[in-house]
């Protein structure tokens, strides 16, 4: 597979994560990018699941260890077991894109922006490896980039556009 940039956008749970990834995925499409996005559900228990009716979810429920669907230009998969992060990432750049933005997945190695909801959430967070970019809390004293508003579009799509630039973090997978 050829090069990839690779990003972590992390946080506690309503800090905005979906929310920037869903904004930079529509501003890295327009800009002709191909984006993959991999999201850890932390919420517990199992992500929404397709109706039990569905042929795939039969399957799956049946006990198999994996089941696609394909039609329409679209594909489902889902898998009885979860795979280790270097698989899901793995399998989440199947499609060879340009970009694979993460949300959550902290503690595993990566380039990451974090996102504060509460002046608290730095003092937990800010001791994570590869942090590029702090959003929010202007409050924070950081030498790391600090984009002070999570509301500021324009600041926070810039960022984002020039660390796509940057010769480093780069991965092939």
């Amino acid at each position: 597979m050829g090069i990839m940039r690779t990003l972590h956008v992390v946080g506690f749970k309503d800090s905005g994560k979906t929310t920037l990834i869903a904004r930079w995925v529509c501003l890295l499409k327009s800009k002709g990018f191909s984006v993959a996005v991999l999201k850890h559900h932390g919420h517990g228990g199992l992500p929404a699941m397709p109706d039990s009716s569905t042929d795939s979810m039969r399957f799956f429920e049946s006990g198999a260890d994996v089941s696609v669907v394909a039609g329409g230009g679209a594909v489902q998969l889902l898998l009885n077991e979860e795979p280790q992060f270097a698989a899901l990432k793995e399998l989440t750049a199947i499609g060879k894109p340009d970009i694979l933005l993460i949300e959550g997945y902290k503690e595993e190695l990566g380039e990451k922006v974090v996102l504060l909801k509460e002046a608290d959430d730095w003092l937990a967070l800010c001791e994570l490896d590869g942090i590029q970019l702090v959003i929010g809390f202007p409050e924070i004293a950081t030498d790391i980039s600090h984009i002070k508003s999570r509301l500021d579009m324009e600041e926070l799509d810039s960022w984002l556009l020039e660390w796509m630039e940057k010769e480093d973090g780069n991965e092939t997978v």
